[in-house]
Protein backbone atom coordinates (compact mmCIF):
# COMPACT_ATOMS: atom_id res chain seq x y z
CA UNK A 1 0.00 0.00 0.00
CA UNK A 2 1.24 2.88 -1.13
CA UNK A 3 1.22 6.12 1.20
CA UNK A 4 0.69 9.67 -1.04
CA UNK A 5 1.75 12.41 1.16
CA UNK A 6 0.31 15.59 0.02
CA UNK A 7 2.34 18.66 -0.58
CA UNK A 8 1.87 21.78 1.58
CA UNK A 9 0.45 25.04 0.08
CA UNK A 10 1.87 28.54 1.45
CA UNK A 11 -0.30 31.32 0.76
CA UNK A 12 1.30 34.54 1.12
CA UNK A 13 -0.63 38.42 1.71
CA UNK A 14 0.53 41.01 0.61
CA UNK A 15 -0.25 44.10 2.89
CA UNK A 16 1.01 46.75 0.23
CA UNK A 17 -2.24 47.66 -1.19
CA UNK A 18 -4.30 47.56 2.23
CA UNK A 19 -1.38 49.98 3.50
CA UNK A 20 -2.36 52.00 0.78
CA UNK A 21 -5.79 52.25 1.03
CA UNK A 22 -4.99 52.75 4.79
CA UNK A 23 -2.85 56.06 3.65
CA UNK A 24 -5.45 57.06 1.28
CA UNK A 25 -8.07 56.90 4.30
CA UNK A 26 -5.64 58.88 6.32
CA UNK A 27 -5.24 61.83 4.01
CA UNK A 28 -9.03 61.82 3.34
CA UNK A 29 -9.94 62.20 6.96
CA UNK A 30 -7.22 64.77 7.60
CA UNK A 31 -7.89 67.29 4.93
CA UNK A 32 -11.82 67.31 5.53
CA UNK A 33 -11.42 67.48 8.84
CA UNK A 34 -9.63 71.12 8.77
CA UNK A 35 -12.52 71.92 6.42
CA UNK A 36 -15.06 71.69 9.09
CA UNK A 37 -15.93 74.30 11.83
CA UNK A 38 -16.70 72.37 14.71
CA UNK A 39 -20.59 73.94 15.71
CA UNK A 40 -22.76 71.46 17.71
CA UNK A 41 -25.55 74.45 18.29
CA UNK A 42 -28.03 73.56 16.22
CA UNK A 43 -28.82 77.06 14.38
CA UNK A 44 -30.92 77.39 10.94
CA UNK A 45 -28.76 80.20 9.10
CA UNK A 46 -29.98 83.10 6.81
CA UNK A 47 -29.59 82.15 3.28
CA UNK A 48 -27.06 84.25 1.34
CA UNK A 49 -25.04 84.47 -2.08
CA UNK A 50 -22.00 85.65 -1.10
CA UNK A 51 -19.58 83.79 1.28
CA UNK A 52 -16.07 84.36 2.95
CA UNK A 53 -13.26 82.42 3.49
CA UNK A 54 -12.42 83.70 6.84
CA UNK A 55 -11.03 81.27 9.67
CA UNK A 56 -12.72 83.09 12.65
CA UNK A 57 -10.69 82.66 16.15
CA UNK A 58 -13.86 83.20 18.47
CA UNK A 59 -17.20 82.30 17.53
CA UNK A 60 -20.65 83.70 19.04
CA UNK A 61 -23.67 81.23 18.60
CA UNK A 62 -27.21 82.63 19.30
CA UNK A 63 -30.16 79.83 18.66
CA UNK A 64 -33.48 80.35 18.42
CA UNK A 65 -34.64 80.15 22.02
CA UNK A 66 -32.04 83.17 22.52
CA UNK A 67 -29.44 81.03 24.36
CA UNK A 68 -26.08 82.70 23.80
CA UNK A 69 -23.09 80.23 23.23
CA UNK A 70 -19.36 81.18 22.93
CA UNK A 71 -16.21 79.35 21.91
CA UNK A 72 -12.86 79.74 20.76
CA UNK A 73 -10.86 78.58 18.19
CA UNK A 74 -11.43 74.50 17.85
CA UNK A 75 -13.23 74.42 21.37
CA UNK A 76 -16.47 73.40 21.80
CA UNK A 77 -19.37 76.17 22.88
CA UNK A 78 -20.43 77.04 26.16
CA UNK A 79 -23.39 78.46 27.19
CA UNK A 80 -23.28 81.93 28.62
CA UNK A 81 -25.46 84.88 29.57
CA UNK A 82 -25.28 87.99 27.31
CA UNK A 83 -22.73 89.53 29.87
CA UNK A 84 -20.05 87.03 29.54
CA UNK A 85 -19.31 88.14 26.11
CA UNK A 86 -17.24 90.78 26.47
CA UNK A 87 -14.78 89.13 29.13
CA UNK A 88 -14.84 86.16 26.13
CA UNK A 89 -13.74 88.44 23.56
CA UNK A 90 -11.47 90.65 25.43
CA UNK A 91 -9.53 87.07 26.38
CA UNK A 92 -9.98 86.35 22.50
CA UNK A 93 -8.36 89.33 21.73
CA UNK A 94 -5.29 89.62 24.12
CA UNK A 95 -4.29 85.86 22.85
CA UNK A 96 -4.83 87.66 18.92
CA UNK A 97 -5.34 91.03 18.17
CA UNK A 98 -6.20 90.51 14.64
CA UNK A 99 -9.25 87.96 15.60
CA UNK A 100 -12.12 87.92 13.71
CA UNK A 101 -15.70 87.39 15.92
CA UNK A 102 -18.00 85.13 13.61
CA UNK A 103 -21.77 85.54 14.35
CA UNK A 104 -23.53 82.33 13.86
CA UNK A 105 -27.42 83.58 14.22
CA UNK A 106 -30.32 81.57 14.16
CA UNK A 107 -32.34 83.03 11.15
CA UNK A 108 -35.67 83.20 13.20
CA UNK A 109 -34.83 85.14 16.10
CA UNK A 110 -35.51 89.18 16.12
CA UNK A 111 -32.83 91.26 14.53
CA UNK A 112 -31.79 93.21 18.17
CA UNK A 113 -30.10 90.30 19.16
CA UNK A 114 -27.88 90.60 16.50
CA UNK A 115 -26.95 93.84 16.91
CA UNK A 116 -26.67 93.81 20.63
CA UNK A 117 -23.72 91.50 19.82
CA UNK A 118 -22.18 93.63 17.08
CA UNK A 119 -22.50 96.60 18.88
CA UNK A 120 -20.47 94.58 22.08
CA UNK A 121 -18.18 94.05 19.22
CA UNK A 122 -17.77 97.11 17.88
CA UNK A 123 -16.90 98.80 21.19
CA UNK A 124 -14.40 96.09 21.96
CA UNK A 125 -13.02 97.58 18.55
CA UNK A 126 -13.02 93.96 16.63
CA UNK A 127 -13.87 92.58 13.34
CA UNK A 128 -16.94 90.66 12.90
CA UNK A 129 -18.66 88.33 10.15
CA UNK A 130 -22.09 86.95 9.83
CA UNK A 131 -22.17 83.61 9.19
CA UNK A 132 -24.35 82.70 6.62
CA UNK A 133 -25.49 79.52 4.76
CA UNK A 134 -25.33 79.59 0.99
CA UNK A 135 -28.36 79.49 -1.43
Amino acid sequence: MAIKRRKKTIVEFSMASMTDMIFLLLIFFMITSTLVTPNAIKVVLPQSTQQTMTKPLARVTIDKNLDYFIALGNQREVQVVFEDIVPFLQKGFAQDNEMYVALYADETIPYSEVIRVMDVVNQNNLKMMLVTRPK
